[in-house]
């Protein structure tokens, strides 16, 4: 599987690569025909910069951030995106705060947590919520909910790759798109063209690798 992997640039920010493995993988919520492997931009410190400061230049000089959430591993991203944004830019909003980062707990029956002790980093704040990629949307409407309820306002969400453009009322502001790699499906797990057509699926994948079937 790994000889059909190749590697594709962002347009905007071309220090920033991932790579893409063309397939049948199966997902939590679908059934997709690219696994996008976002592992080097979250595991190596200077893509991992380069992710924090492309994310936070899309925010600097508009959108006051109290905390960034995090979902499915972004901690490190999202560590240097608090550190640009809250940089002594002349033109930077955030100038001098002390951003927090949170990561929801998820219970045994899916639901996003807080704990009593870290709700106040949510509560009347302003909420950036960062994903390393989304296919359908489904796991950020839940977080969208999550940060609504513990009394929170959402002011953006960005994510490394999205195949999708807004969910909500919301743009995710992506670092790779649809259009970096076109053919890119995902699908209904009772309506994928695959199965219909009898194909194993290679992998199980999730935002942290895959596992070969």
């Amino acid at each position: 599987m790994e000889t059909r992997m190749r590697e594709i640039r962002a347009k905007k920010f071309p220090d920033i690569s991932i790579k893409v493995i063309p397939g049948h993988f199966a997902t939590r919520h679908s059934h997709i025909n690219y696994f996008v492997d976002l592992s080097g931009v979250v595991s190596h410190q200077k893509k991992a910069l380069a992710a924090g400061k492309a994310f936070a230049s899309q925010y600097a000089s508009n959108t006051v951030v109290d905390t960034i959430v995090c979902l499915d591993g972004g901690e490190v991203v999202a560590a240097f995106m608090a550190e640009a944004l809250s940089s002594n830019d002349r033109v930077a909003v955030n100038a001098g705060s002390d951003i927090a980062i949170v990561t929801p707990e998820t219970s045994s029956a899916g639901q996003l947590i807080l704990r009593d002790n870290t709700q106040n980093l949510i509560w009347g704040k302003n909420v950036i919520l960062l994903t390393l990629q989304a296919s359908t949307g489904k796991t950020l409407r839940q977080a969208i909910d999550y940060i609504r309820y513990y009394g929170g306002e959402v002011s953006g969400i960005c994510a490394l790759f999205s195949a999708i453009e807004m969910v909500e009322d919301y743009t995710i502001n992506s670092l790779f798109s649809m259009s970096d790699l076109p053919g890119y499906e995902t699908n209904d797990l009772s309506k994928c063209p695959e199965c219909a057509a009898g194909r194993k699926l290679d992998a199980l994948v999730n935002n942290y690798g895959y596992s070969k079937l």
